[in-house]
Protein backbone atom coordinates (compact mmCIF):
# COMPACT_ATOMS: atom_id res chain seq x y z
CA UNK A 1 0.00 0.00 0.00
CA UNK A 2 1.44 3.40 -1.00
CA UNK A 3 1.79 5.79 1.97
CA UNK A 4 -0.12 9.07 1.68
CA UNK A 5 1.83 12.12 0.55
CA UNK A 6 3.08 14.00 3.59
CA UNK A 7 2.52 17.76 3.63
CA UNK A 8 5.64 19.35 5.09
CA UNK A 9 6.13 22.75 6.71
CA UNK A 10 9.81 23.68 6.67
CA UNK A 11 10.36 26.33 9.34
CA UNK A 12 13.69 27.95 8.62
CA UNK A 13 13.73 26.87 4.98
CA UNK A 14 16.68 29.04 3.93
CA UNK A 15 19.08 27.54 6.50
CA UNK A 16 21.27 24.47 6.10
CA UNK A 17 18.74 22.05 7.65
CA UNK A 18 15.98 23.58 5.53
CA UNK A 19 18.04 23.14 2.39
CA UNK A 20 18.83 19.53 3.18
CA UNK A 21 15.17 18.84 3.95
CA UNK A 22 14.01 20.32 0.67
CA UNK A 23 16.63 18.26 -1.19
CA UNK A 24 15.17 15.06 0.27
CA UNK A 25 11.60 16.20 -0.42
CA UNK A 26 12.44 16.95 -4.06
CA UNK A 27 13.79 13.42 -4.51
CA UNK A 28 10.43 11.89 -3.53
CA UNK A 29 7.52 13.89 -4.98
CA UNK A 30 5.34 10.79 -4.59
CA UNK A 31 5.94 10.78 -0.82
CA UNK A 32 6.46 14.39 0.28
CA UNK A 33 5.35 17.91 -0.62
CA UNK A 34 6.65 21.18 0.84
CA UNK A 35 3.42 23.07 1.53
CA UNK A 36 4.73 25.76 3.93
CA UNK A 37 8.11 27.52 3.75
CA UNK A 38 9.34 30.16 6.20
CA UNK A 39 12.38 32.37 6.70
CA UNK A 40 13.48 35.07 9.12
CA UNK A 41 14.60 37.87 6.76
CA UNK A 42 16.03 36.21 3.65
CA UNK A 43 13.48 37.38 1.09
CA UNK A 44 15.55 36.44 -1.95
CA UNK A 45 16.30 32.96 -0.64
CA UNK A 46 12.70 32.28 0.35
CA UNK A 47 11.35 33.55 -2.97
CA UNK A 48 13.77 31.31 -4.87
CA UNK A 49 12.71 28.27 -2.83
CA UNK A 50 9.05 29.07 -3.41
CA UNK A 51 9.68 29.25 -7.17
CA UNK A 52 11.21 25.77 -7.03
CA UNK A 53 8.90 24.00 -4.57
CA UNK A 54 5.60 25.88 -5.07
CA UNK A 55 4.27 25.85 -1.48
CA UNK A 56 0.77 26.93 -0.52
CA UNK A 57 2.06 29.41 2.09
CA UNK A 58 5.22 31.46 2.50
CA UNK A 59 5.92 33.21 5.83
CA UNK A 60 8.60 35.82 6.45
CA UNK A 61 9.18 36.44 10.15
CA UNK A 62 9.93 40.15 9.76
CA UNK A 63 6.60 41.91 9.00
CA UNK A 64 8.42 44.79 7.32
CA UNK A 65 9.46 42.43 4.53
CA UNK A 66 6.06 40.91 3.70
CA UNK A 67 5.37 43.31 0.85
CA UNK A 68 8.79 42.75 -0.65
CA UNK A 69 8.29 38.97 -0.53
CA UNK A 70 4.85 39.22 -2.13
CA UNK A 71 6.29 41.35 -4.92
CA UNK A 72 9.13 38.89 -5.59
CA UNK A 73 6.70 35.98 -5.74
CA UNK A 74 4.38 37.78 -8.17
CA UNK A 75 7.34 38.62 -10.40
CA UNK A 76 8.37 34.95 -10.38
CA UNK A 77 4.84 33.76 -11.22
CA UNK A 78 4.44 31.99 -7.87
CA UNK A 79 0.86 31.89 -6.63
CA UNK A 80 0.79 31.18 -2.89
CA UNK A 81 -0.45 32.84 0.25
CA UNK A 82 2.01 35.22 1.93
CA UNK A 83 2.09 36.05 5.63
CA UNK A 84 4.49 37.54 8.16
CA UNK A 85 5.25 37.84 11.84
CA UNK A 86 5.43 35.65 14.91
CA UNK A 87 1.72 34.84 15.04
CA UNK A 88 1.64 33.83 11.38
CA UNK A 89 4.58 31.51 11.91
CA UNK A 90 2.92 29.86 14.91
CA UNK A 91 -0.38 29.55 13.05
CA UNK A 92 1.35 27.93 10.08
CA UNK A 93 2.95 25.30 12.34
CA UNK A 94 -0.43 24.43 13.83
CA UNK A 95 -2.60 24.93 10.76
CA UNK A 96 -4.24 22.60 8.23
CA UNK A 97 -1.72 23.09 5.41
CA UNK A 98 0.74 20.60 6.91
CA UNK A 99 0.81 17.33 8.82
CA UNK A 100 4.58 17.38 9.41
CA UNK A 101 6.68 20.26 10.74
CA UNK A 102 10.45 20.51 10.36
CA UNK A 103 11.49 22.85 13.18
CA UNK A 104 14.77 24.31 11.95
CA UNK A 105 14.53 27.91 13.16
CA UNK A 106 17.69 28.80 15.06
CA UNK A 107 17.51 29.95 18.67
CA UNK A 108 14.66 30.84 21.00
CA UNK A 109 12.70 32.26 18.04
CA UNK A 110 11.71 28.70 17.16
CA UNK A 111 10.19 27.82 20.54
CA UNK A 112 6.57 28.93 20.09
CA UNK A 113 6.17 27.36 16.65
CA UNK A 114 7.60 24.05 17.91
CA UNK A 115 5.16 24.05 20.82
CA UNK A 116 2.28 24.93 18.49
CA UNK A 117 3.11 22.02 16.18
CA UNK A 118 3.32 19.64 19.15
CA UNK A 119 -0.03 20.79 20.58
CA UNK A 120 -1.76 20.36 17.22
CA UNK A 121 -0.77 16.72 16.87
CA UNK A 122 1.73 17.10 14.03
CA UNK A 123 4.74 14.92 13.34
CA UNK A 124 7.43 17.24 14.69
CA UNK A 125 10.91 16.83 13.23
CA UNK A 126 12.98 18.72 15.76
CA UNK A 127 16.22 20.36 14.65
CA UNK A 128 15.91 23.32 17.01
CA UNK A 129 18.04 22.64 20.10
CA UNK A 130 16.73 25.62 22.04
CA UNK A 131 13.12 24.37 21.98
CA UNK A 132 14.00 21.36 24.07
CA UNK A 133 16.97 22.73 26.03
CA UNK A 134 14.95 25.75 27.18
CA UNK A 135 11.56 24.13 27.46
CA UNK A 136 11.88 20.36 27.46
CA UNK A 137 9.15 19.92 30.07
CA UNK A 138 6.76 22.21 28.19
CA UNK A 139 7.43 20.48 24.87
CA UNK A 140 6.72 17.04 26.34
CA UNK A 141 3.48 18.35 27.86
CA UNK A 142 2.47 19.79 24.49
CA UNK A 143 3.16 16.47 22.76
CA UNK A 144 1.05 14.61 25.34
CA UNK A 145 -1.73 17.15 24.90
CA UNK A 146 -1.74 17.03 21.11
CA UNK A 147 -1.06 13.33 20.58
CA UNK A 148 1.56 13.99 17.92
CA UNK A 149 4.96 12.39 17.51
CA UNK A 150 8.44 13.82 17.93
CA UNK A 151 11.33 12.55 15.84
CA UNK A 152 14.75 14.12 16.41
CA UNK A 153 16.71 15.39 13.43
CA UNK A 154 20.01 16.14 15.18
CA UNK A 155 22.24 13.38 13.87
CA UNK A 156 23.22 12.14 17.35
CA UNK A 157 19.66 11.92 18.65
CA UNK A 158 18.31 10.50 15.43
CA UNK A 159 21.01 7.82 15.71
CA UNK A 160 19.81 6.93 19.22
CA UNK A 161 16.22 6.90 17.95
CA UNK A 162 17.27 4.38 15.29
CA UNK A 163 19.06 2.19 17.86
CA UNK A 164 16.07 1.97 20.20
CA UNK A 165 13.18 -0.46 19.64
CA UNK A 166 10.21 1.57 18.51
CA UNK A 167 12.12 4.84 18.55
CA UNK A 168 11.20 6.25 21.99
CA UNK A 169 10.35 3.28 24.23
CA UNK A 170 10.40 2.95 27.99
CA UNK A 171 14.15 2.56 28.54
CA UNK A 172 13.81 0.38 31.64
CA UNK A 173 11.39 -2.01 29.98
CA UNK A 174 13.62 -2.16 26.88
CA UNK A 175 16.71 -3.12 28.85
CA UNK A 176 18.67 0.02 28.03
CA UNK A 177 21.64 0.65 30.30
CA UNK A 178 23.09 3.78 28.74
CA UNK A 179 22.83 6.28 25.88
CA UNK A 180 26.18 7.31 24.39
CA UNK A 181 26.49 10.48 22.32
CA UNK A 182 29.56 10.93 20.14
CA UNK A 183 31.44 14.21 19.71
CA UNK A 184 34.00 15.12 17.07
CA UNK A 185 36.11 16.89 19.69
CA UNK A 186 36.12 20.11 17.69
CA UNK A 187 39.23 21.98 16.53
CA UNK A 188 40.99 21.83 19.92
CA UNK A 189 40.76 18.12 20.65
CA UNK A 190 43.78 16.99 22.68
CA UNK A 191 44.94 20.47 23.66
CA UNK A 192 45.61 21.51 27.26
CA UNK A 193 44.19 24.57 29.00
CA UNK A 194 47.53 26.32 28.65
CA UNK A 195 47.43 25.78 24.89
CA UNK A 196 43.95 27.30 24.68
CA UNK A 197 44.72 30.51 26.57
CA UNK A 198 45.15 32.71 23.51
CA UNK A 199 43.00 31.07 20.82
CA UNK A 200 41.16 33.43 18.47
CA UNK A 201 37.58 33.31 17.18
CA UNK A 202 38.84 32.33 13.72
CA UNK A 203 40.75 29.38 15.21
CA UNK A 204 37.70 28.29 17.20
CA UNK A 205 35.55 28.38 14.07
CA UNK A 206 37.84 26.11 12.02
CA UNK A 207 36.02 22.83 12.59
CA UNK A 208 38.00 19.83 11.32
CA UNK A 209 34.94 18.20 9.71
CA UNK A 210 32.23 20.71 8.91
CA UNK A 211 31.64 24.28 7.84
CA UNK A 212 29.09 25.70 10.29
CA UNK A 213 27.90 29.04 11.58
CA UNK A 214 30.27 30.82 13.94
CA UNK A 215 28.16 30.40 17.08
CA UNK A 216 27.69 26.66 16.72
CA UNK A 217 31.36 26.32 15.72
CA UNK A 218 32.41 27.90 19.02
CA UNK A 219 29.98 25.64 20.89
CA UNK A 220 31.63 22.67 19.21
CA UNK A 221 35.07 23.98 20.22
CA UNK A 222 34.03 24.35 23.90
CA UNK A 223 31.97 21.10 23.85
CA UNK A 224 28.94 23.12 24.96
CA UNK A 225 27.19 21.85 21.85
CA UNK A 226 27.58 18.33 23.19
CA UNK A 227 26.40 19.48 26.61
CA UNK A 228 23.21 20.84 25.07
CA UNK A 229 22.76 17.51 23.29
CA UNK A 230 23.05 15.67 26.64
CA UNK A 231 20.16 17.82 27.90
CA UNK A 232 18.20 17.07 24.72
CA UNK A 233 18.75 13.33 25.14
CA UNK A 234 17.38 13.48 28.68
CA UNK A 235 14.09 14.99 27.53
CA UNK A 236 13.80 13.15 24.22
CA UNK A 237 14.31 9.67 25.64
CA UNK A 238 13.51 10.00 29.35
CA UNK A 239 17.05 8.99 30.30
CA UNK A 240 18.41 9.88 33.76
CA UNK A 241 21.42 12.18 33.60
CA UNK A 242 23.79 9.53 34.94
CA UNK A 243 22.88 7.21 32.07
CA UNK A 244 23.88 9.61 29.30
CA UNK A 245 27.56 9.47 28.34
CA UNK A 246 29.71 11.27 25.78
CA UNK A 247 32.58 9.79 23.78
CA UNK A 248 34.90 11.79 21.55
CA UNK A 249 35.02 10.18 18.11
CA UNK A 250 37.01 12.36 15.67
CA UNK A 251 36.07 10.38 12.54
CA UNK A 252 32.38 11.32 13.05
CA UNK A 253 31.15 8.12 11.40
CA UNK A 254 29.50 6.59 14.49
CA UNK A 255 26.78 9.09 15.31
CA UNK A 256 25.67 7.61 18.66
CA UNK A 257 25.30 4.31 20.50
CA UNK A 258 22.89 2.56 22.86
CA UNK A 259 24.21 0.12 25.48
CA UNK A 260 21.89 -2.65 26.67
CA UNK A 261 21.80 -4.71 29.87
CA UNK A 262 22.78 -7.91 28.05
CA UNK A 263 26.09 -6.39 26.92
CA UNK A 264 24.95 -5.47 23.42
CA UNK A 265 25.92 -2.04 22.09
CA UNK A 266 24.03 -0.85 19.02
CA UNK A 267 25.52 1.96 16.95
CA UNK A 268 24.26 3.95 13.99
CA UNK A 269 26.96 4.69 11.41
CA UNK A 270 26.99 6.70 8.22
CA UNK A 271 28.75 9.42 6.32
CA UNK A 272 28.30 12.81 8.04
CA UNK A 273 25.41 14.18 5.99
CA UNK A 274 22.28 15.59 7.64
CA UNK A 275 20.09 14.27 4.83
CA UNK A 276 20.34 10.77 6.35
CA UNK A 277 18.66 11.81 9.60
CA UNK A 278 16.17 14.03 7.79
CA UNK A 279 15.14 11.31 5.35
CA UNK A 280 14.75 8.84 8.20
CA UNK A 281 12.55 11.24 10.17
CA UNK A 282 10.41 12.18 7.17
CA UNK A 283 9.74 8.60 6.08
CA UNK A 284 9.71 6.79 9.46
CA UNK A 285 8.88 3.94 9.96
CA UNK A 286 9.85 3.24 6.34
CA UNK A 287 13.06 4.40 4.63
CA UNK A 288 13.81 6.33 1.46
CA UNK A 289 16.90 7.24 -0.54
CA UNK A 290 18.49 10.37 0.96
CA UNK A 291 20.99 11.00 -1.80
CA UNK A 292 23.85 10.21 0.60
CA UNK A 293 26.80 8.07 -0.46
CA UNK A 294 27.13 4.70 1.26
CA UNK A 295 29.73 4.47 4.03
CA UNK A 296 32.79 2.49 2.91
CA UNK A 297 34.08 0.97 6.14
CA UNK A 298 37.04 -0.69 4.42
CA UNK A 299 38.25 2.71 3.27
CA UNK A 300 37.45 4.63 6.45
CA UNK A 301 40.40 3.39 8.51
CA UNK A 302 40.50 3.03 12.28
CA UNK A 303 37.65 4.34 14.43
CA UNK A 304 38.92 6.12 17.55
CA UNK A 305 36.99 6.76 20.77
CA UNK A 306 38.15 8.80 23.76
CA UNK A 307 36.67 10.12 26.98
CA UNK A 308 36.13 13.91 26.95
CA UNK A 309 38.46 16.12 29.00
CA UNK A 310 35.98 17.77 31.36
CA UNK A 311 38.66 19.77 33.16
CA UNK A 312 39.78 21.52 29.98
CA UNK A 313 36.37 21.68 28.29
CA UNK A 314 34.31 22.74 31.30
CA UNK A 315 31.18 23.66 29.34
CA UNK A 316 30.25 19.99 29.03
CA UNK A 317 30.56 19.57 32.80
CA UNK A 318 28.40 22.66 33.35
CA UNK A 319 25.70 21.24 31.10
CA UNK A 320 25.59 18.07 33.21
CA UNK A 321 25.43 20.29 36.31
CA UNK A 322 22.47 22.25 34.92
CA UNK A 323 20.64 19.08 33.95
CA UNK A 324 21.08 17.66 37.45
CA UNK A 325 19.75 20.91 38.92
CA UNK A 326 16.64 20.59 36.75
CA UNK A 327 13.87 23.13 36.35
CA UNK A 328 14.94 26.07 34.21
CA UNK A 329 18.69 25.65 34.86
CA UNK A 330 19.25 24.37 31.29
CA UNK A 331 17.56 27.51 29.94
CA UNK A 332 19.80 29.67 32.15
CA UNK A 333 22.83 27.76 30.89
CA UNK A 334 21.81 28.25 27.27
CA UNK A 335 21.15 31.99 27.64
CA UNK A 336 24.42 32.64 29.48
CA UNK A 337 26.35 30.67 26.90
CA UNK A 338 24.87 32.66 24.03
CA UNK A 339 26.02 35.91 25.65
CA UNK A 340 29.47 34.47 26.39
CA UNK A 341 29.97 33.19 22.84
CA UNK A 342 28.82 36.49 21.38
CA UNK A 343 31.36 38.30 23.55
CA UNK A 344 34.14 35.89 22.56
CA UNK A 345 33.40 36.31 18.86
CA UNK A 346 33.47 40.09 19.31
CA UNK A 347 36.88 39.91 20.98
CA UNK A 348 35.59 40.90 24.42
CA UNK A 349 36.07 37.60 26.27
CA UNK A 350 38.91 35.04 26.25
CA UNK A 351 38.05 31.54 25.07
CA UNK A 352 38.74 29.95 28.47
CA UNK A 353 36.46 32.50 30.18
CA UNK A 354 33.36 31.28 28.36
CA UNK A 355 32.61 28.58 30.97
CA UNK A 356 33.56 30.97 33.79
CA UNK A 357 30.86 33.41 32.67
CA UNK A 358 28.27 30.63 32.30
CA UNK A 359 29.11 29.28 35.76
CA UNK A 360 28.76 32.75 37.31
CA UNK A 361 25.24 33.12 35.91
CA UNK A 362 24.21 29.63 37.07
CA UNK A 363 25.42 30.49 40.58
CA UNK A 364 23.61 33.84 40.69
CA UNK A 365 20.29 32.49 39.34
CA UNK A 366 19.35 29.27 41.19
CA UNK A 367 16.99 27.01 39.29
CA UNK A 368 13.26 27.64 39.33
CA UNK A 369 10.39 25.41 38.27
CA UNK A 370 9.26 25.63 34.65
CA UNK A 371 5.67 26.90 34.69
CA UNK A 372 4.92 28.37 31.28
CA UNK A 373 6.54 29.98 28.26
CA UNK A 374 6.13 33.52 29.58
CA UNK A 375 8.00 32.88 32.83
CA UNK A 376 10.65 30.92 30.96
CA UNK A 377 11.22 33.78 28.53
CA UNK A 378 11.53 36.17 31.49
CA UNK A 379 14.15 33.94 33.13
CA UNK A 380 16.00 33.78 29.81
CA UNK A 381 16.02 37.58 29.74
CA UNK A 382 17.27 37.75 33.34
CA UNK A 383 20.08 35.30 32.60
CA UNK A 384 21.25 37.40 29.66
CA UNK A 385 21.10 40.55 31.78
CA UNK A 386 23.18 38.94 34.53
CA UNK A 387 25.66 37.61 31.98
CA UNK A 388 26.14 41.06 30.45
CA UNK A 389 26.58 42.63 33.89
CA UNK A 390 29.21 40.03 34.86
CA UNK A 391 30.90 40.66 31.55
CA UNK A 392 31.01 44.42 32.11
CA UNK A 393 32.45 43.96 35.60
CA UNK A 394 35.16 41.66 34.27
CA UNK A 395 36.34 44.24 31.70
Amino acid sequence: MTPPVRKIAVLGATGSIGGSTLDVIARHPDRFRATVLTAQRNVDGLAALCATHRPELAVIADPALEGQLAQRLRAAGVHCEVASGHDALTAAAAGPLCDTVVAAIVGAAGLDSSLAAARSGKRLLLANKESIVMAGELLLRALAEGGGELIPVDSEHNAIFQCLPGGRPDLEASGVRKLILTASGGPFRGRTRAELAGVTPDEACKHPKWSMGRKISVDSATLMNKGLEVIEAHYLFGAPVDRIDVLVHPQSLVHSLVEYLDGSVLAQLGNPDMRTAIAHALAWPTRVDAGVSVLDLAASGALVFEKPDLATFRCLALAYQALRAGGDAPAILNAANEVAVEAFLAGGLPFLSIPDLVESVLMELPRADVVDVQSLVERDRMAREVARRVLRCAC
